[in-house]
């Protein structure tokens, strides 16, 4: 190994360089890529050598990142290296990933396309020292990195990401990587699935299907599949094109088993599959970018060129250093001159016409139609109305102005009292029907799924596009992790985004004939706890007139997940629009204020909830007490500033209630908090109260007849609260 006095600055702290060979002087003497294009000529033979040295440089990176810390995952991204690098060379770099574990071989790709120097990382040993560190690179990619487009962790998520910027960016091509343990979960098939079916024309994102035989630990569960069966799962999956490179055709070797590692061929088999990969790259970007559902496949040994192979190649170890045998084996094994690392950057600074940190869309701000005078309609007090049917009225109004804006549930609109944004936006469906609303085209999205609805809502605000998920209550637990992925990755972002709006309905309360498996309003809790994550609100507005201030605020934020929980029934009116306006601000109003022998509070986090409450009120007014009733819409504006970790957003939010405004809406002798769902939702208010107080919530599902009935059921009457506040004083 030697180093050479022109060793380019940005190759400080690398360890071991190769020698110059016959094959550089032969394919190396210039950049494939030619100044001002953006992709190599996938028949130029130099073209594949250069795309085999980029593969190896993307090993080598890999392997002392991780070693220099002895910890990340390594094997997965280098058994598709070849694949990632011939794509980025043909020009393609809005690249996302499911598999949160490649996150050490995407560095890498944005080190080595000058992306990462935005963070101040402009050499080998800045990209060892800042891996795995805070406000360095994490383990796993996250929404602060540059050139970088979406998050990764929970696998089953990046098809997602890959759609919605399909879905937002005609004629731009989405690679999506897709590990083979990853391919087990359920979600990313069906998510394809529907989403094919409701856009059928939206193809311009390619999954790529890392298939290495080998999952974290053992071998994956789609290991024994032959090719043909494994062509045929995709196919029978919908997908009109299944391109499929096996490194094992090319093994001149004799490597036993299916999966092989091509970094030990011969050069010449090294060049032939280089050759076949980039082949079936741009065969499949052609396919996917001409209509086609397509889906790419590279067959290799997991850990290919690295310290070992198979699932013992995942992860490092702390024996795993940069002294340890199998670590400087690895290295040496794929070490480049310094000639071939500056060819190298050469071709990454030029593939897609610049850095990532440059081109990719999420690095830029995305223009929104203006929407102009929302259709808001100011209720008289004590009129009934449905809220969830108030904001629909709006939200229909939002996708008129906005034709990119998509509407999400999984369990029909209708149900929920929206069915008016069906009449307005229409489902999007293969099968046109007037009856139902639905047809091609339309901008509400409808899959059986929780996970493809929060996905794609998510995915899409994420990438700059208004959307709204509506989901029941109850259901929406199964599409809340990639919700919080998404909310977490929007509190590190390097840029404005629409923020993550939902829209919760059919609460607990109102589904007593379906009986608990309708019932759970714990869900709620989720968002509690987020709230301390610093951009998360939850907002409980009281009701049809503060749902719709609610939805207008919340369309005008950015990078923060919004939650609306409302109910579905025809409620009292009791709040004007510039309450609410305040509330938002304050974090609750107060609807009922009387004097008496004592000040009793009632703090109220729901709508239909507040009935019991109000006849609560009226019995211990009878007795001489005083109450105020303060419904909580906004409980994120009650915690205390050191609660939260607001400063630490991209868009900071650092409104909080008072001590004096706190005092002077929830002081009193006694303090009790009602919630129709979690009591968790009251914890700023339990925190910061100084009086004797206690809560009333939610406790547990049950078949009932009505609502009155489930409140009961759950302690939560006139005579609870009566009681309660009684035994207070």
């Amino acid at each position: 190994m030697t180093v050479a006095s022109s060793t380019p600055a940005f190759c400080t702290g690398i360890q071991y360089f190769g020698e110059i060979d016959v094959h550089f002087e032969q394919y190396g003497q210039r950049a494939a890529i030619v100044p001002d294009a953006a992709a190599i000529d996938p028949d130029n033979p130099a073209a594949i050598y250069q795309m085999l040295l980029y593969a190896d440089a993307l090993r080598y990176l890999i392997l002392q990142m991780t070693a220099s810390k002895s910890s990340g995952h390594p094997g997965g991204f280098a058994s598709q290296a070849e694949v990632y690098a011939a794509l980025v060379l043909l020009g393609h770099k809005n690249f996302v990933t499911e598999v949160g574990h490649h996150a050490p071989g995407f560095y890498a790709a944005m080190f080595l396309d000058t992306s990462l120097e935005a963070m101040g990382i402009q050499t080998v040993q800045d990209l060892r020292d800042r891996f795995r560190e805070r406000h360095g690179l994490l383990g796993h990619l996250s929404g602060q990195i540059p050139g970088l487009l979406a998050p990764a962790g929970p696998l089953g998520q990046g098809q997602h990401f890959a759609m919605a910027g399909a879905l937002l960016n005609p004629g731009k091509l989405f690679p999506c990587t897709i590990g083979d343990g990853g391919l087990g979960e359920p979600y990313i098939m069906s998510a394809i699935a529907h989403f094919n079916t409701a856009y059928p024309h939206v193809t311009n994102f390619l999954p790529v299907l890392v298939w290495n035989g080998f999952s974290q630990e053992h071998h994956s569960m789609v290991s024994l599949k032959t090719n043909a069966s494994m062509e045929a799962y995709w196919k029978g999956n919908g997908f009109a094109e299944v391109v499929l490179i096996d490194a094992k055709d090319f093994d001149d070797q004799n490597q036993p088993g299916d999966y092989v590692d091509s970094t030990i061929f011969s050069f010449e088999q090294r060049m032939a599959f280089s050759q076949a990969v980039l082949a079936a790259a741009d065969q499949a970007a052609q396919s996917a970018l001409g209509g086609q559902l397509t889906v790419l496949i590279i067959k290799q040994l997991k850990g290919a060129g690295v310290h070992a192979r198979g699932a013992q190649s995942h992860n490092l170890y702390p024996h795993h250093t940069l002294e340890n045998p199998d670590i400087i084996a690895g290295l040496q094994s794929c070490a480049l001159s310094p000639e071939a690392w500056q060819l190298v950057r050469t071709n990454c600074e030029r593939a897609g016409g610049g850095a990532a940190s440059k081109v990719a869309v999420t690095e830029f701000e995305r223009s929104l139609p203006d929407l102009g005078m929302l259709p808001l309609q100011e209720f008289p007090p004590d009129d009934r109305q449905v809220a969830t049917t108030a904001m629909g009225t709006i939200v229909g109004a939002v996708g008129q102005q906005d034709p990119a804006f998509v509407v999400m549930n999984a369990d029909g609109n209708a149900a929920s009292g929206i069915g008016n944004i069906n009449q307005a936006l229409k489902i999007n469906h293969p099968t046109e029907d007037a009856i139902y609303n639905q047809g091609p085209g339309g901008q509400v999205y409808e899959p059986l799924s929780e996970d493809a609805c929060a996905g794609l809502a998510a995915g899409m605000a994420l990438f700059g596009g208004r959307t709204l998920w509506c989901s029941y209550e109850s259901f929406a637990i199964n599409g809340l992790p990639i919700w919080q992925t998404v909310t977490q990755a929007m509190a590190e972002l390097r840029r404005p985004t629409p923020a993550t709006v939902c829209l919760f309905t059919a609460g607990a309360l109102e589904q007593g004939r379906n009986g608990w498996t309708h019932q759970r309003p714990e869900v709620e809790a989720y968002f509690a706890a987020m709230m301390r994550n610093g951009n998360i609100f939850p907002l409980f507005p009281t009701d049809a007139n503060s749902i719709q201030v609610c939805y207008e605020w919340a369309l005008a934020q950015k990078n923060k997940g919004i939650v609306i929980t409302a109910s579905k029934s025809a409620l009292p009116v009791r709040t004007t629009f510039e309450q609410t306006r305040a509330g938002l601000e304050t974090g609750g109003i107060i609807l009922h204020d009387s004097c008496g022998q004592q000040q009793l509070v009632l703090a109220v986090v729901g709508d239909l909830v507040l009935g019991p409450v109000f006849e609560a009120a009226a019995q211990l007014e009878t007795q001489g007490y005083g109450v105020r009733i303060v419904s909580v819409i906004n409980p994120r504006r009650l915690f205390r500033p050191t609660d939260v970790l607001w400063e630490t957003c991209a868009a900071a939010d650092g409104d909080f209630l008072s001590d004096a405004d706190f005092t002077a809406m929830f002081g009193g002798d006694a303090l009790l908090g009602v919630a129709g769902g979690t009591a968790n939702t009251l914890e700023p208010v339990m925190l910061r109260s100084q009086a004797k107080r206690d809560v009333l919530a939610w406790q547990r599902g049950e078949t009932t007849a009505s609502a009155a009935e489930l409140l009961a059921f759950n302690r939560i009457t006139a005579e609870t609260i009566v009681d309660r506040v009684t035994q207070l004083l």
